[in-house]
């Protein structure tokens, strides 16, 4: 490939992986296609050499799962297309690592609209000028929700995962309470034991000493 190229379309190719540094350094190029292929896997240094791509259209594979280290070299970055993927989440940090994104579309992804979509759901309403077809934000799951549109959350959609959620100062303290709790009933029930086998003892003594 030249280093001049500035477009590059490779759809409809069976793809189904990207590694390490999959093309080589492109300073030209401005726009990656990879429509209708089978692509399941990104490799976090797959797109390296390619700061000067502007658009990137991933729509219509069978991408799972998304990592921001994947997008950090796409500087230059404003618009991607995810859609018609399998994505049921989204690190938020994917489109946050694209200082320059001016469009992002998601529609046609089946999107699991449980607590774990909150951090997404926060980005996309911060950022709703970004998101293309906000219509067919659709959710998949859970049944109930089935197609009903992510972008018509509200923050008390979500009241239940803030109040049910635990910091980590939370996590630690159960870590070092729970053991100490455990060992306190063993030493108050070992305890209570002795006092019980010692008191029917006494019992017993006293009843020997009453005989004639």
């Amino acid at each position: 490939l030249s280093t001049n190229t500035s477009a590059l379309r490779l759809g409809y190719n069976f793809i189904t992986v990207l590694g390490p540094r999959s093309f080589p350094a492109l300073p030209g190029l401005r726009l990656l296609s990879l429509v209708y292929n089978r692509l399941e896997l990104i490799h976090g240094r797959a797109l390296l050499g390619l700061g000067a791509l502007q658009e990137l259209d991933l729509s219509h594979n069978l991408l799972t799962v998304l990592t921001p280290e994947t997008f950090l070299p796409l500087t230059s970055l404003a618009t991607l297309n995810l859609g018609s993927n399998r994505l049921g989440e989204l690190d938020p940090g994917v489109p946050g690592a694209l200082p320059q994104l001016r469009e992002v579309l998601l529609q046609d992804n089946p999107w699991v609209c449980s607590c774990g979509i909150l951090p997404l759901w926060r980005w996309l309403s911060h950022n709703r000028e970004k998101v293309r077809e906000k219509s067919l934000l659709l959710c998949r799951v859970p049944e109930q929700l089935n197609k009903y549109p992510i972008m018509a959350f509200g923050d008390e959609s979500f009241r239940q995962c803030q109040e049910t959620s635990l910091s980590s100062q939370h996590y630690i303290a159960f870590f070092i309470i729970g053991p100490f709790s455990f060992m306190a009933s063993i030493f108050f029930c070992t305890f209570m034991g002795s006092l019980i086998v010692f008191y029917h003892s006494l019992r017993r003594e006293s009843h020997c000493w009453r005989r004639p």
